[in-house]
């Protein structure tokens, strides 16, 4: 396998300025390769061939002097950092997507392109939902450097989430916070008689347990992170948003069915639109964690 590299996603828009900066500031805290990436394309809208010539040289030109501006902004954000460049041909969502599995995505939460009503980008989404490895959308307060690694854990399923909760919250040197959001369940019956209700007390323990047996193996094999387990009555959309704004990461798995063309699943997706923080999603799978 391949060196792990950053790579980040730029346009020239506030957005990826600063995920250039966080981008930065990651790859000097793992000592990673910091890769600046940008696309164009000059195939103009209506056309029934790409348009080349002075217009597709001044495209070339325009993305070459984008990528190196973005180089020299992260040199001097983080003096020391091994960073490089490109200008591609193609799509940004896409071609960041199809970036190696083993790399780390980098993009802002809003571009150039789209409509100013729009929470997240289009090429946020696609980054999120599609990118083979891990990806990080920089929103919220891009440059939050205190508070807590937050990790959204599904305690039924894959366990890359934590993974990489685990390694942020080394890299940064601060604790990490586990936690677990449920709803109680009502069971509805007919014919007039009362609904059954789950004790919530003893739910409440069922699911802190079920936390802990997911939890205290990764705690083990990273002595050096100080970690806090929660288990949360409520909506995991309702519970993340809300400790994202004392945070300085949250860090959720995007279920994978391995059939392809995948939407993000309903609270990663929420978490693009309304963290007050960066949110970091990674390719999980439907398989149970052993």
């Amino acid at each position: 396998m391949s060196e792990r590299k950053i790579i980040v996603g730029v346009d020239n828009s506030a957005g990826s300025h600063n995920a250039v900066h966080w981008a930065a500031d990651e790859a000097a805290r793992t000592g990673r390769e910091l890769v600046v990436l940008t696309a164009y394309d000059w195939h103009v809208q209506g056309a029934r061939f790409q348009v080349a010539g002075g217009y597709a040289d001044d495209l070339r030109s325009s993305a070459q002097d984008a990528v190196d501006q973005a180089v020299k902004d992260a040199a001097v954000h983080a003096p020391g950092v091994n960073v490089r460049g490109e200008a591609v041909i193609g799509t940004a969502g896409p071609m960041l997507a199809d970036c190696a599995a083993n790399d780390l995505v980098v993009v802002g939460h809003r571009g150039r392109g789209g409509f100013a009503s729009l929470v997240l980008g289009s090429v946020g989404h696609h980054v999120g939902t599609h990118a083979g490895g891990t990806a990080v959308v920089v929103r919220g307060r891009h440059d939050a450097d205190s508070g807590p690694v937050v990790v959204g854990v599904d305690t039924g399923r894959g366990e890359s989430a934590l993974r990489e909760a685990f390694e942020e919250a080394r890299a940064r040197g601060t604790n990490l916070v586990a936690v677990h959001a449920y709803e109680i369940v009502v069971a509805r019956t007919a014919f007039g008689i009362a609904p059954m209700v789950e004790d919530k007390e003893t739910r409440q323990k069922a699911e802190l347990d079920a936390l802990h047996q997911v939890v205290d193996g990764w705690a083990a094999k990273y002595p050096d992170v100080r970690v806090e387990t929660a288990a949360v009555l409520g909506h995991p959309t309702e519970v993340l948003v809300s400790l994202s704004t004392a945070a300085q990461l949250i860090v959720i798995g995007h279920r994978a069915s391995g059939l392809g063309q995948v939407g993000l699943g309903g609270v990663a997706a929420q978490l693009l639109h309304h963290a007050d923080c960066p949110v970091m999603i990674t390719r999980t799978t439907d398989q149970p964690a052993a």
